[in-house]
C-alpha cells in the first residue's frame, strides 16, 4: 500500500497518517502548504512533498513521484466561516485543488482507490422532518463552503462515471480533537479555558450561538473511517460517517467547564454568530455501518478532555518562551 495523503499536514491528515502507520506494509506519503508541526513526532516514517494542489504541473509531478495506491484527498479550506468572507477562495482552493487530483489521475490511468470528503454542510438547511439525515436527504447549502463540498462531492461521481476511477465519496460530521485549529468550536473553548487558568487572560470564556446542537466524532475514529472507506466501500457510493446523534453547543460548554481548574464565566460574543446557522444537524450511519462495520468508539468526554490537555501543553510552552522578565 502506498498511501498519499493530501493536506497531511493539518489536523485530520496527520491523524490519518498516524493511522496508516499502524497498519501492515504502508508507505506514507503527504503533501500540502504552510506548517509540518503536526508531523514532527513521526519523523521520518512519512515522506512529506511541499506543493500547492492548485497547480496541475505540482499535482501531476506528485502522482507520478509517489504512484499511490491509495488517495486520501483531505486538502482544502475547511473553516465554513471563512467562506463568508471571501466565497470565492474557497470555492476556488477546494474545486481546483480536486479537480486536478481527479483529472490527473485519470489521464494517468491511475488505479489508485481514492477518497473524497465532501462535509454533512452539504445537507445545509436541515427541516426538522428530515432528521436524522441520510444519503437521500436534499441538499440545501447555507455558505459557500457547502457547495464546495457538494461539487467536490459530485466531482467525485461524475470521475467515476466517466472515467471510472474507484472512488469513494463521504460526509463527515464534525470532527473534534487534539491538534485542531483554534478556530473551531471545541478547539477555541479549550484554548481560553487554558490561557484563562494559565494566567493569560480574564476568566471569561467568549461563546456564540449555544443553542445549535452538531454532530460531534473524534477524529481519531474518523480517520479510521477514512481508512474503512476505501478498503470496504463500494465504488461510486457515497455514505455519511458520524456519532448518528446530536449535542448543543451549550452542553459542550458544561462538559468542558466541568473540567477547568479555575472558575469561568461564560459571555456570548456577536462577532462569534454565523449569518447563517441550521439549528440541528446529525446523521444516520446505517449505510456506512453496514457496509464497513465502522462505529465510533471514542466518548465525547474523553474528545474534549483530550483538546484541554492539548491546549494547556500548547500554552504552558508558549509560557515558557517568554522572557521571565516580560512574564512576571
Amino acid at each position: 500500500m502506498r498511501a498519499l495523503i493530501t493536506g497531511m499536514n493539518g489536523f485530520a491528515g496527520s491523524h490519518l497518517a498516524e493511522f496508516l502507520l499502524t497498519q501492515a506494509d504502508v508507505h506514507v506519503f503527504g503533501t500540502g502548504l504552510g506548517s509540518t508541526s503536526h508531523l514532527s513526532h513521526l519523523g521520518s516514517r512519512v515522506t512529506f512533498i511541499p506543493g500547492d494542489l492548485t497547480d496541475a504541473r505540482v499535482v501531476e509531478n506528485l502522482l507520478t513521484q509517489t504512484q499511490p495506491t491509495h488517495i486520501y484527498h483531505l486538502a482544502g479550506q475547511a473553516f465554513a466561516p471563512v467562506s463568508w468572507q471571501d466565497p470565492w477562495a474557497t470555492l476556488e482552493t477546494n474545486i481546483r485543488a480536486q479537480v486536478n487530483v481527479l483529472h490527473i489521475a485519470a489521464r494517468m490511468q491511475s488505479s489508485a482507490r481514492i477518497l473524497v470528503i465532501g462535509s454533512l454542510d452539504e445537507y445545509g438547511r436541515v427541516e426538522p422532518h428530515d432528521l436524522p439525515i441520510t444519503e437521500t436527504t436534499p441538499l440545501r447549502p447555507d455558505s459557500p463552503y457547502g457547495v464546495s463540498k457538494i461539487a467536490q462531492d459530485f466531482l467525485g461521481l461524475q470521475y467515476f462515471l466517466s472515467h471510472q476511477l474507484h472512488i469513494v465519496r463521504v460526509r463527515p460530521s464534525n470532527h473534534i480533537g487534539p491538534r485542531q485549529s483554534a478556530q473551531f468550536v471545541t478547539s477555541n473553548f479549550a484554548k481560553q479555558i487554558a490561557e484563562i487558568e494559565a494566567g493569560l487572560r480574564a476568566p471569561v470564556l467568549y461563546v456564540g450561538n449555544l443553542s445549535a446542537q452538531r454532530d460531534f466524532t473524534d477524529v481519531r475514529d474518523m480517520v479510521r473511517a477514512y481508512y474503512l472507506a476505501l478498503e470496504h466501500g463500494a465504488p461510486g457510493e457515497v455514505y455519511n460517517i458520524g456519532s448518528a446523534r446530536a449535542v448543543s453547543i451549550q452542553t459542550i460548554v458544561e462538559m468542558m467547564l466541568q473540567h477547568s481548574r479555575v472558575p469561568i464565566r461564560v459571555e456570548t460574543d456577536p462577532t462569534r454568530f454565523r449569518p447563517s446557522d441550521t439549528p440541528i444537524l446529525y446523521c444516520d450511519i446505517t449505510r456506512f455501518r453496514a457496509q464497513t462495520g465502522w462505529t465510533p468508539t471514542i466518548p465525547l468526554e474523553t474528545s474534549l478532555r483530550d483538546i484541554l490537555d492539548y491546549w494547556r501543553e500548547q500554552i504552558a510552552r508558549e509560557v515558557d518562551r517568554i522572557p521571565q522578565h516580560l512574564s512576571t
